[in-house]
């Protein structure tokens, strides 16, 4: 019995060292990037039926998702529990169950995470809608994968002259056929191809220069305008072309800066902003060159990987590393940019996407901004990994890369060409009453364009609102919002230049009936009195702002005409008062007219003196300054309509 007893401890003390061994081995694997070797380790664990730890959960779930096994990451998120996953890994959740697919699951999760954050969930449904309005619609966009792909990554493209640079892992002799642990494929290296102008496909591909590179990672290339400069991304290496590392073990890579010369890239220099301690790639330059874009994960960014500039100028030197910001940064990864005129191409796991990363266009603005990056949609985009899009000047071919099913390989070039699109906006929106903000039933809205000929026009319903399609893209259009017994309310506006989509233009309208007081028989348009400083006729600033209104009202009612009456208060004799009502009179005339308001609709400019006081303060009355200014008036009385 005691010998049975002994084996027993002895059977589970081996298979508890043997457990403990396996998990330290997988953990070194993950800290080594060797996640498919780590995969494995982490299986044979949990098969001899261990429990893993918390941290050891997140670290088996990441694994299944650098590796593409995405159910199975899925699944150990959850275990894990996904309220208490951090952002970055709660973005990896999404991005496994999208792709495999299952979109519906994964907007809810995600709404549900936004919950709290009003403009965060409003950016995510504006984005989701936007999709999935370009998804139902014919693409402008033609894709083929290249018969040139290997079985390795292929990826990366850049246009140099008449020919595209790219990045490929199909050499296996590379480094005597060592692999890098991470994929277990072949360092990438640069070649260099024809391009059929016919169908894309690359022609007479060779090595790029490649006695200018290191034995490693080669890949992230762009060129300067002229052709004469290079910017590429390598491993970051020290003498002898051996790899140097950080002090956590981890290689990072590194932007290299050279002259082309027919005999290849001499001249190379690092980039003053590499670090040891972090990764710089995947450099993108302006179409003038004074802006070089590039991806990194340099502390203070807002996510796993972010998008940075830095200013080139004239003599070559950088200005400081610039994050682009929360527009374009998210919690998840942001790289591949590429700069076509003033649009900036990336590719992106944390904004909405279809799965993986997905590629997006946003407009660089003069005030160094973006706008809010759109999806490309299908078929550029799929449910995998999608990026390295480049497009050329007139944007009618390019080339990206994506891993997606039925590919040759790993990841794999895809050539695209790309019809310009036949693109119209619709333009909606709503009428309201400027007094009441109730929504005004039966008001034209009229589009012209530059020319003044009517172009669209539309009738609101009994909710105010209208809708005008087929209005040009980047086309300068006035809008005219207008109705009977009511003002005019116009809008100069150029629509945006593409794709085609839903432009909300609304109005207000005042009725007469709010712009006009009645006393009798008598109206009189509405305003704040108009007061003058006492013994002056010159128009104040205050006498202009309401002088202002009565300009609108006889602009937005051509057949009203009006008469001015000026009065004074009762200081002074009652000669003098009248000769001094009489000029404000002319002076609010005058002010009138140089507003552009036909003389001929001022029927008449009458001073009254102190006739027709409006209080107490007749000859010989105490008042207050204030109860005499009530007195120094002009009044504008409606006499046709």
């Amino acid at each position: 019995m005691k010998r049975i007893l002994f084996i027993i401890i002895l059977f589970f003390s081996i298979t508890a060292c043997f457990g403990q061994y396996t998990l330290k081995k997988a953990e070194r694997l993950y800290d080594e990037m060797a996640y498919i070797d780590a995969a494995e380790a982490y299986e044979a664990y949990l098969k001899a039926g261990h429990k893993p730890k918390r941290q050891t959960m997140l670290h088996i779930a990441d694994t299944y998702y650098y590796t593409n096994s995405y159910r199975d990451a899925e699944r150990w998120y959850e275990k894990y529990d996904v309220s208490k996953l951090d952002a970055v890994r709660f973005n990896r959740y999404i991005q496994v169950m999208r792709a495999t697919e299952r979109y519906e699951k994964a907007d809810a999760q995600m709404r549900s995470h936004l919950a709290k954050d009003a403009e965060a969930l409003q950016r995510f449904d504006r984005s989701k809608k936007y999709l999935d309005s370009i998804n139902v619609v014919i693409s402008p966009y033609t894709v083929t994968n290249l018969k040139s792909n290997s079985k390795q990554a292929d990826f990366g493209t850049a246009f140099y002259k008449d020919s595209i640079v790219y990045s490929s892992a199909k050499d296996m002799a590379n480094l005597g056929g060592k692999v890098y642990v991470r994929n277990k494929q072949p360092y990438l290296d640069l070649y260099i191809a024809g391009r059929d102008a016919e169908n894309g496909a690359f022609l007479g591909e060779t090595k790029f220069m490649p006695k200018a590179k290191t034995r490693y990672h080669n890949a992230g290339i762009v060129f300067t305008p002229d052709w004469q400069t290079v910017y590429y991304s390598t491993n970051t290496v020290k003498k002898h072309d051996r790899l140097k590392s950080d002090n956590k073990g981890t290689n990072n890579i590194r932007i290299v800066k050279g002259t082309v010369t027919e005999g290849g890239i001499i001249n190379t220099s690092e980039l003053p902003f590499n670090s040891i301690g972090y990764s710089v790639g995947h450099p993108a330059l302006s179409a003038d060159g004074k802006w070089l874009y590039f991806t990194s994960d340099m502390p203070g960014g807002y996510g796993e990987t972010d998008l940075y500039r830095v200013t080139v100028d004239d003599e070559g030197k950088y200005g400081k590393p610039e994050n682009l910001g929360p527009e374009i940064n998210t919690v998840g990864k942001e790289m591949f940019p590429f700069i076509n005129g003033n649009t900036l191409y990336f590719a992106s796991d944390g904004h909405y996407g279809m799965g993986g990363l997905d590629i997006f266009e946003c407009r660089i603005l003069p005030d160094t901004g973006f706008n809010e990056p759109k999806n490309l949609g299908a078929p550029v985009n799929s449910n995998l990994d999608d990026f390295a899009y480049i497009i050329s000047t007139d944007n009618s071919y390019g080339y990206f890369s994506s891993n997606r099913k039925k590919g040759k390989g790993d990841d794999d070039i895809y050539y695209f060409t790309k019809k310009k699109e036949d693109c119209h906006h619709t333009i909606t929106g709503v009428v309201t009453d400027a007094n009441s903000k109730q929504p005004i039933a039966e008001a034209t809205v009229t589009v012209k364009d530059e020319s003044g000929n009517i172009i669209a026009q539309a009738v609101t319903d009994s909710k105010g609102n209208y809708k005008t399609g087929n209005i040009s893209c980047s086309y300068y259009i006035v809008m005219e919002a207008a109705k009977p017994e009511h003002t005019t309310d116009s809008k100069n506006i150029t629509t945006p230049d593409g794709p085609s989509s839903v432009v909300k233009v609304d109005f207000e309208l005042s009725q007469f009936d709010d712009l006009v007081e009645k006393k009798g028989d008598s109206e009189k348009i509405k305003i704040n009195p108009i007061y003058f400083d006492f013994d002056k006729y010159n128009i104040t600033p205050q006498a202009a702002t309401e002088l202002d209104k009565v300009v609108y009202v006889l602009n937005n009612f051509p057949d009203v005409t009006i008469k001015i009456a000026s009065h004074t208060d009762s200081r002074g004799n009652d000669d003098y008062n009248n000769v001094l009502s009489g000029n404000r009179a002319k002076a609010t005339r005058d002010y009138i007219v140089q507003q552009g308001i036909a003389p001929n609709r001022i029927i008449s400019v009458t001073g009254y003196g102190e006739a027709q006081l409006i209080n107490k303060c007749s000859n010989g009355v105490v008042c207050t300054e204030e109860e005499h200014l009530r007195n120094r008036r002009s009044e504008f009385i409606i006499v046709t309509k």
